[in-house]
């Protein structure tokens, strides 16, 4: 009995679709948490506009289609 890692993949991507703007959300709140307790603003800024690049605004975005491509119309 093992792990079907396509499945894992397939419901990760379903879910990071259909609820992005939280997972933003909460990438955005961490961010000012570790800003807040070990400083490195421009560090953690960095490193939070690269993952909310990565999570798809709506179906059918460049990164939703899985180009690795920032949706340029993407508001960080």
């Amino acid at each position: 009995m093992g792990i079907d890692f396509n499945e894992l993949k397939n419901k990760a991507e379903g879910l990071i679709e259909q609820h992005g703007d939280k997972i933003e959300e909460g990438v955005e709140k961490a961010g000012e948490f570790v800003k807040g307790k070990f400083g490195h603003e421009a560090q953690v800024d960095t490193v939070v506009d690269k993952i909310q690049d990565l999570i798809p605004d709506k179906p059918g975005t460049q990164a939703a289609q899985g180009t690795g491509e920032p949706d340029q119309g993407h508001q960080a």
